[in-house]
């Protein structure tokens, strides 16, 4: 009996242990980490240091002319090119003063041919003023990028390079015709998503020069024909779609990154159209079976599907190769906001017979928009195929776009919240409900469109849903800072996860550091919370989605 009691005991013990360490596991489970004030404070300054880290500028050639996408030249110098309507031989002696000699030895001015199609070697194209560039492998200025970082420069009252980042853009619609995909020779056949006026109205409206806004109009007029007339304009609609005007395989993704194979994206694609049915479109317009090969219209679409930023995703079918054949909802509803922009601009410099005008083609393009865009059976926005002339049921985070430009109505706008749950995960909204391993479907977030969908709920007065959608993006971001000590480009929201890597068959698998828009999404979406729900970006496990 004696030696039997301190076993009894023993074992007693022994199970309370296991017991305590069960509950510790399941208690921390149920209630995850809290990230501290310090560490929110800590992401904030990793932010407003970001800004300056990414920024490109004349004296800093050397470090923006390189091109992580291309291999080093064979002499070291890097291409500059410069824009046929400057003095090159002006700005070289300028470039002499601004950049030391060393630093000057490494690129090479070059003089941009009449047929950009022509440049055998690519390059920087050169812009005047500082920019900032989103980061990792992408060091020169995008598009719509750029729209989504001024936003959080603004907001950290980084004015000087909001307004160059502004006045670059206007310098490209000047020069190189209109805003480019990126300043790299290989993108001057393309745009991207247009935000220009809303960049304007940002400077604007927080330094009032309204001498600058009046120069700003004839870039505006430029660039918004660049998007009207054809080939963008679809007589059929007379509604705009994405378009690139040049041909052939897109430079950057033959020298981009390629698999343990050695396989490209466009391998990959060969790959995917020999084992696999496509029934999204007629296949035989985009791959020659018997001989293996991409055709024309392949390029054609490949590069347009790059011009719209959403690359790739199936949204208009495998790798987004049939967008030629649509009219999407993003850039008509941006379109529509470039025309109420540009009414508001004329208003603010008196010229309100003018302004009408704008106001006139935004209400023809919002009542196009809703005819053949708005899906009342499904409460969603889709693209059109207007060759077709039908929708594409394709669920997309770009039905919020109607909601951020003020297209829909509040009963448009109520249905689609009702249909809030086929996007929203616990790490914010996916970008479409479809797993096809692109970048751009699920189970993947993006910054951009995170902003865009919550402003827009906003906007209709979804407060509670913006607010708790704006923590759980906010907080995973925040989650993976703590864990890895920087922000990157896209997010696995399903996971709550920044490794995206293993879900990723098609398009870049490396999430690219840095990162602009994603810094942007975090200081902008946060001072838009209401103070009272700020305190909810600390819970690292996010809040429960219904």
């Amino acid at each position: 009996m004696s030696t039997e009691k301190p076993k009894a005991r023993k074992h007693f013990l022994f199970l309370i242990t296991i017991l305590l360490i069960f509950s510790a596991l399941t208690s921390s489970e149920s209630a995850p980490d809290k990230a501290s004030a310090t560490q929110l404070q800590a992401i904030q300054r990793y932010i407003k240091q970001s800004w300056h880290t990414l920024t490109r500028s004349s004296a800093q050639l050397a470090k923006a002319a390189p091109d992580p996408k291309f291999k080093v030249p064979a002499d070291g110098r890097w291409p500059v090119y410069v824009s046929r309507r400057e003095n090159i031989k002006r700005i070289e002696e300028t470039l002499r003063v601004q950049m030391p000699a060393a630093d000057f030895a490494h690129i090479q001015l070059r003089q941009l041919p009449e047929n950009p199609a022509e440049i055998k070697e690519h390059g920087l194209l050169y812009l005047p003023y500082p920019y900032v560039v989103p980061g990792g492998r992408f060091n020169e200025m995008y598009g719509w990028d750029s729209y989504f970082t001024q936003v959080g420069l603004v907001r950290d009252d980084e004015m000087t390079l909001a307004k160059n980042m502004t006045d670059n853009f206007l310098y490209q619609i000047d020069h190189y015709g209109k805003i480019l995909n990126a300043n790299r020779s290989y993108y001057l056949s393309r745009s991207q998503p247009p935000f220009l006026t809303q960049m304007i109205l940002n400077v604007y409206r927080k330094e009032h020069d309204i001498g600058w806004l009046r120069s700003t109009v004839p870039a505006i007029e430029k660039y918004y024909r660049f998007w009207i007339e054809e080939p963008h304009l679809t007589k059929q609609t007379g509604l705009s779609r994405y378009y690139d005007l040049g041909d052939g395989p897109a430079p950057e993704v033959l020298s981009g990154e390629r698999d343990q194979q050695g396989r490209d994206h466009y391998d990959l694609v060969k790959e995917y159209y020999r084992t696999h049915d496509v029934k999204d479109y007629d296949l035989g317009q985009y791959y020659d079976k018997e001989k293996d090969q991409l055709t024309d219209l392949f390029y054609k679409g490949d590069r347009t599907m790059r011009e719209s930023g959403f690359d790739p995703s199936n949204r208009f079918g495998p790798f987004n190769i049939d967008i030629i054949h649509y009219n999407p909802v993003c850039l008509n509803s941006l379109l529509y906001l470039m025309e109420t922009d540009t009414a508001e601009i004329l208003g603010i410099l008196g010229r309100a017979r003018q302004a009408r005008v704008w106001t006139n083609r935004a209400a023809e393009r919002k009542q196009r928009i809703n005819r053949l865009m708005w899906d009342e059976q499904d409460g969603l926005y889709y693209d059109y195929h207007f060759a077709r002339k039908e929708l594409r049921r394709y669920p997309f985070v770009t039905t919020f776009y109607p909601l951020w430009v003020g297209v829909a109505d509040r009963r448009q706008a109520a249905r689609i919240v009702a249909n809030l749950h086929l996007f929203e995960r616990p790490g914010g909204l996916l970008t479409s409900t479809n797993v096809s391993g692109s970048q751009w479907d699920a189970p993947f977030g993006w910054a951009p469109t995170e902003m865009i969908a919550i402003q827009g709920l906003r906007r209709y007065g979804y407060n509670k849903e913006a607010d708790r959608i704006t923590a759980n993006f906010l907080s995973t971001i925040l989650k993976e800072f703590i864990q890895h000590n920087t922000i990157v480009e896209k997010y696995d929201v399903e996971r709550r996860e920044s490794e995206v890597g293993a879900g990723l068959k098609f398009g870049y698998k490396s999430n690219e550091i840095g990162f602009g828009w994603t810094n942007a999404a975090f200081v902008e979406l946060y001072a838009q919370l209401p103070a009272t729900r700020k305190a909810d970006v600390l819970e690292l496990g996010g809040l429960r989605v219904p």
